[in-house]
Order: C-alpha cells, then sequence, then structure tokens
C-alpha cells in the first residue's frame, strides 16, 4: 500500500476541521444494498445518506432549518 504524503495528511486534516461525522446503524446486509442503490445513481454512500436527510428535511417543511 502507498504511504499517505505529509500534504495529503494536512488537506484531509483541514477538511476534516469543517465536518462532523455522524454515525448510524443499519440491518446487517443493508450497507452493501444501500451501497448499490448509491453507486446505480453515481453517488457515494454518504452523498446519498446526506442527499435522502435534506429531502426529507425540505418535504417534513423544515427548509429554513438547515444549511447545505
Amino acid at each position: 500500500m502507498a504511504k499517505t504524503s505529509e500534504a495529503t495528511r494536512k488537506a484531509i486534516a483541514k477538511y476534516k476541521e469543517t465536518k462532523d461525522e455522524l454515525r448510524i446503524t443499519v440491518e446487517k446486509g443493508r450497507k452493501e444494498e444501500l451501497k448499490a442503490y448509491a453507486a446505480e445513481r453515481d453517488e457515494s454512500l454518504n452523498g446519498f445518506v446526506n442527499r435522502a436527510i435534506n429531502e426529507a428535511i425540505e418535504r417534513d417543511g423544515q427548509a429554513a432549518h438547515h444549511k447545505n
């Protein structure tokens, strides 16, 4: 496996400073199903989950209470 450069490590650390992490659990096997669903739509699993959250908030009439 290739070593990660110092510049890459710094870039990752800077990126993570702007993000919060959220851990979710799903039924065994569901993760692969969700990853495949997202991939079919040219999305990452993370992108799909964020889109689903944003769409649910908008659908529920709470769009003014979140930001991208």
